[in-house]
């Protein structure tokens, strides 16, 4: 199948999310080009700020896998991803990403968060240390 095939069953899969009172987005997830993964915007159905397109596909990829990583996997999505879903694919070592949209609001922050570190951080740091030297 080409880029095209897999970017039209996102659009499906984006059509089912509006249907669903959603922002119509769809994702597929592909690996050699079988299709591990599905997923359409769920954020307001899932009560899951979390639940966009791009993530539902991911966490039903790695379910398939019975892995989190998605090494060489390719994601289909019809919008441009935001930062939060670019992140989780760089966990999930996504090798390549095709979108459809660009999202014109994408570098604009409607809402601003505080982030305030050094908390502990000594503790927090020494856990975290400890966890990966017993993992070497």
């Amino acid at each position: 199948m080409t880029d095209e095939a897999f970017m039209r069953r996102a659009l499906e899969l984006a059509q089912r999310a509006q249907a669903e009172g959603e922002v119509p987005v769809g994702a597929v997830v592909v690996l050699e080009g079988k299709t591990l993964g599905e997923g359409w915007n769920r954020p307001i159905a899932a009560c899951d700020p979390s639940a966009h397109a791009e993530i539902q596909a991911m966490r039903a990829a790695s379910s398939a896998l019975s892995n989190y990583r998605l090494t060489g996997a390719t994601l289909y999505v019809t919008l441009e991803p935001c930062d939060m879903c670019i992140g989780a694919m760089f966990h999930a070592r996504i090798a390549r990403v095709v979108f459809g949209a660009t999202d014109p609001k994408k570098l604009v922050l409607k809402n601003r968060v505080a982030l305030e570190g050094g908390v502990l951080a000594g503790e927090c740091g020494a856990l975290l240390s400890r966890f990966f030297a017993s993992r070497r």
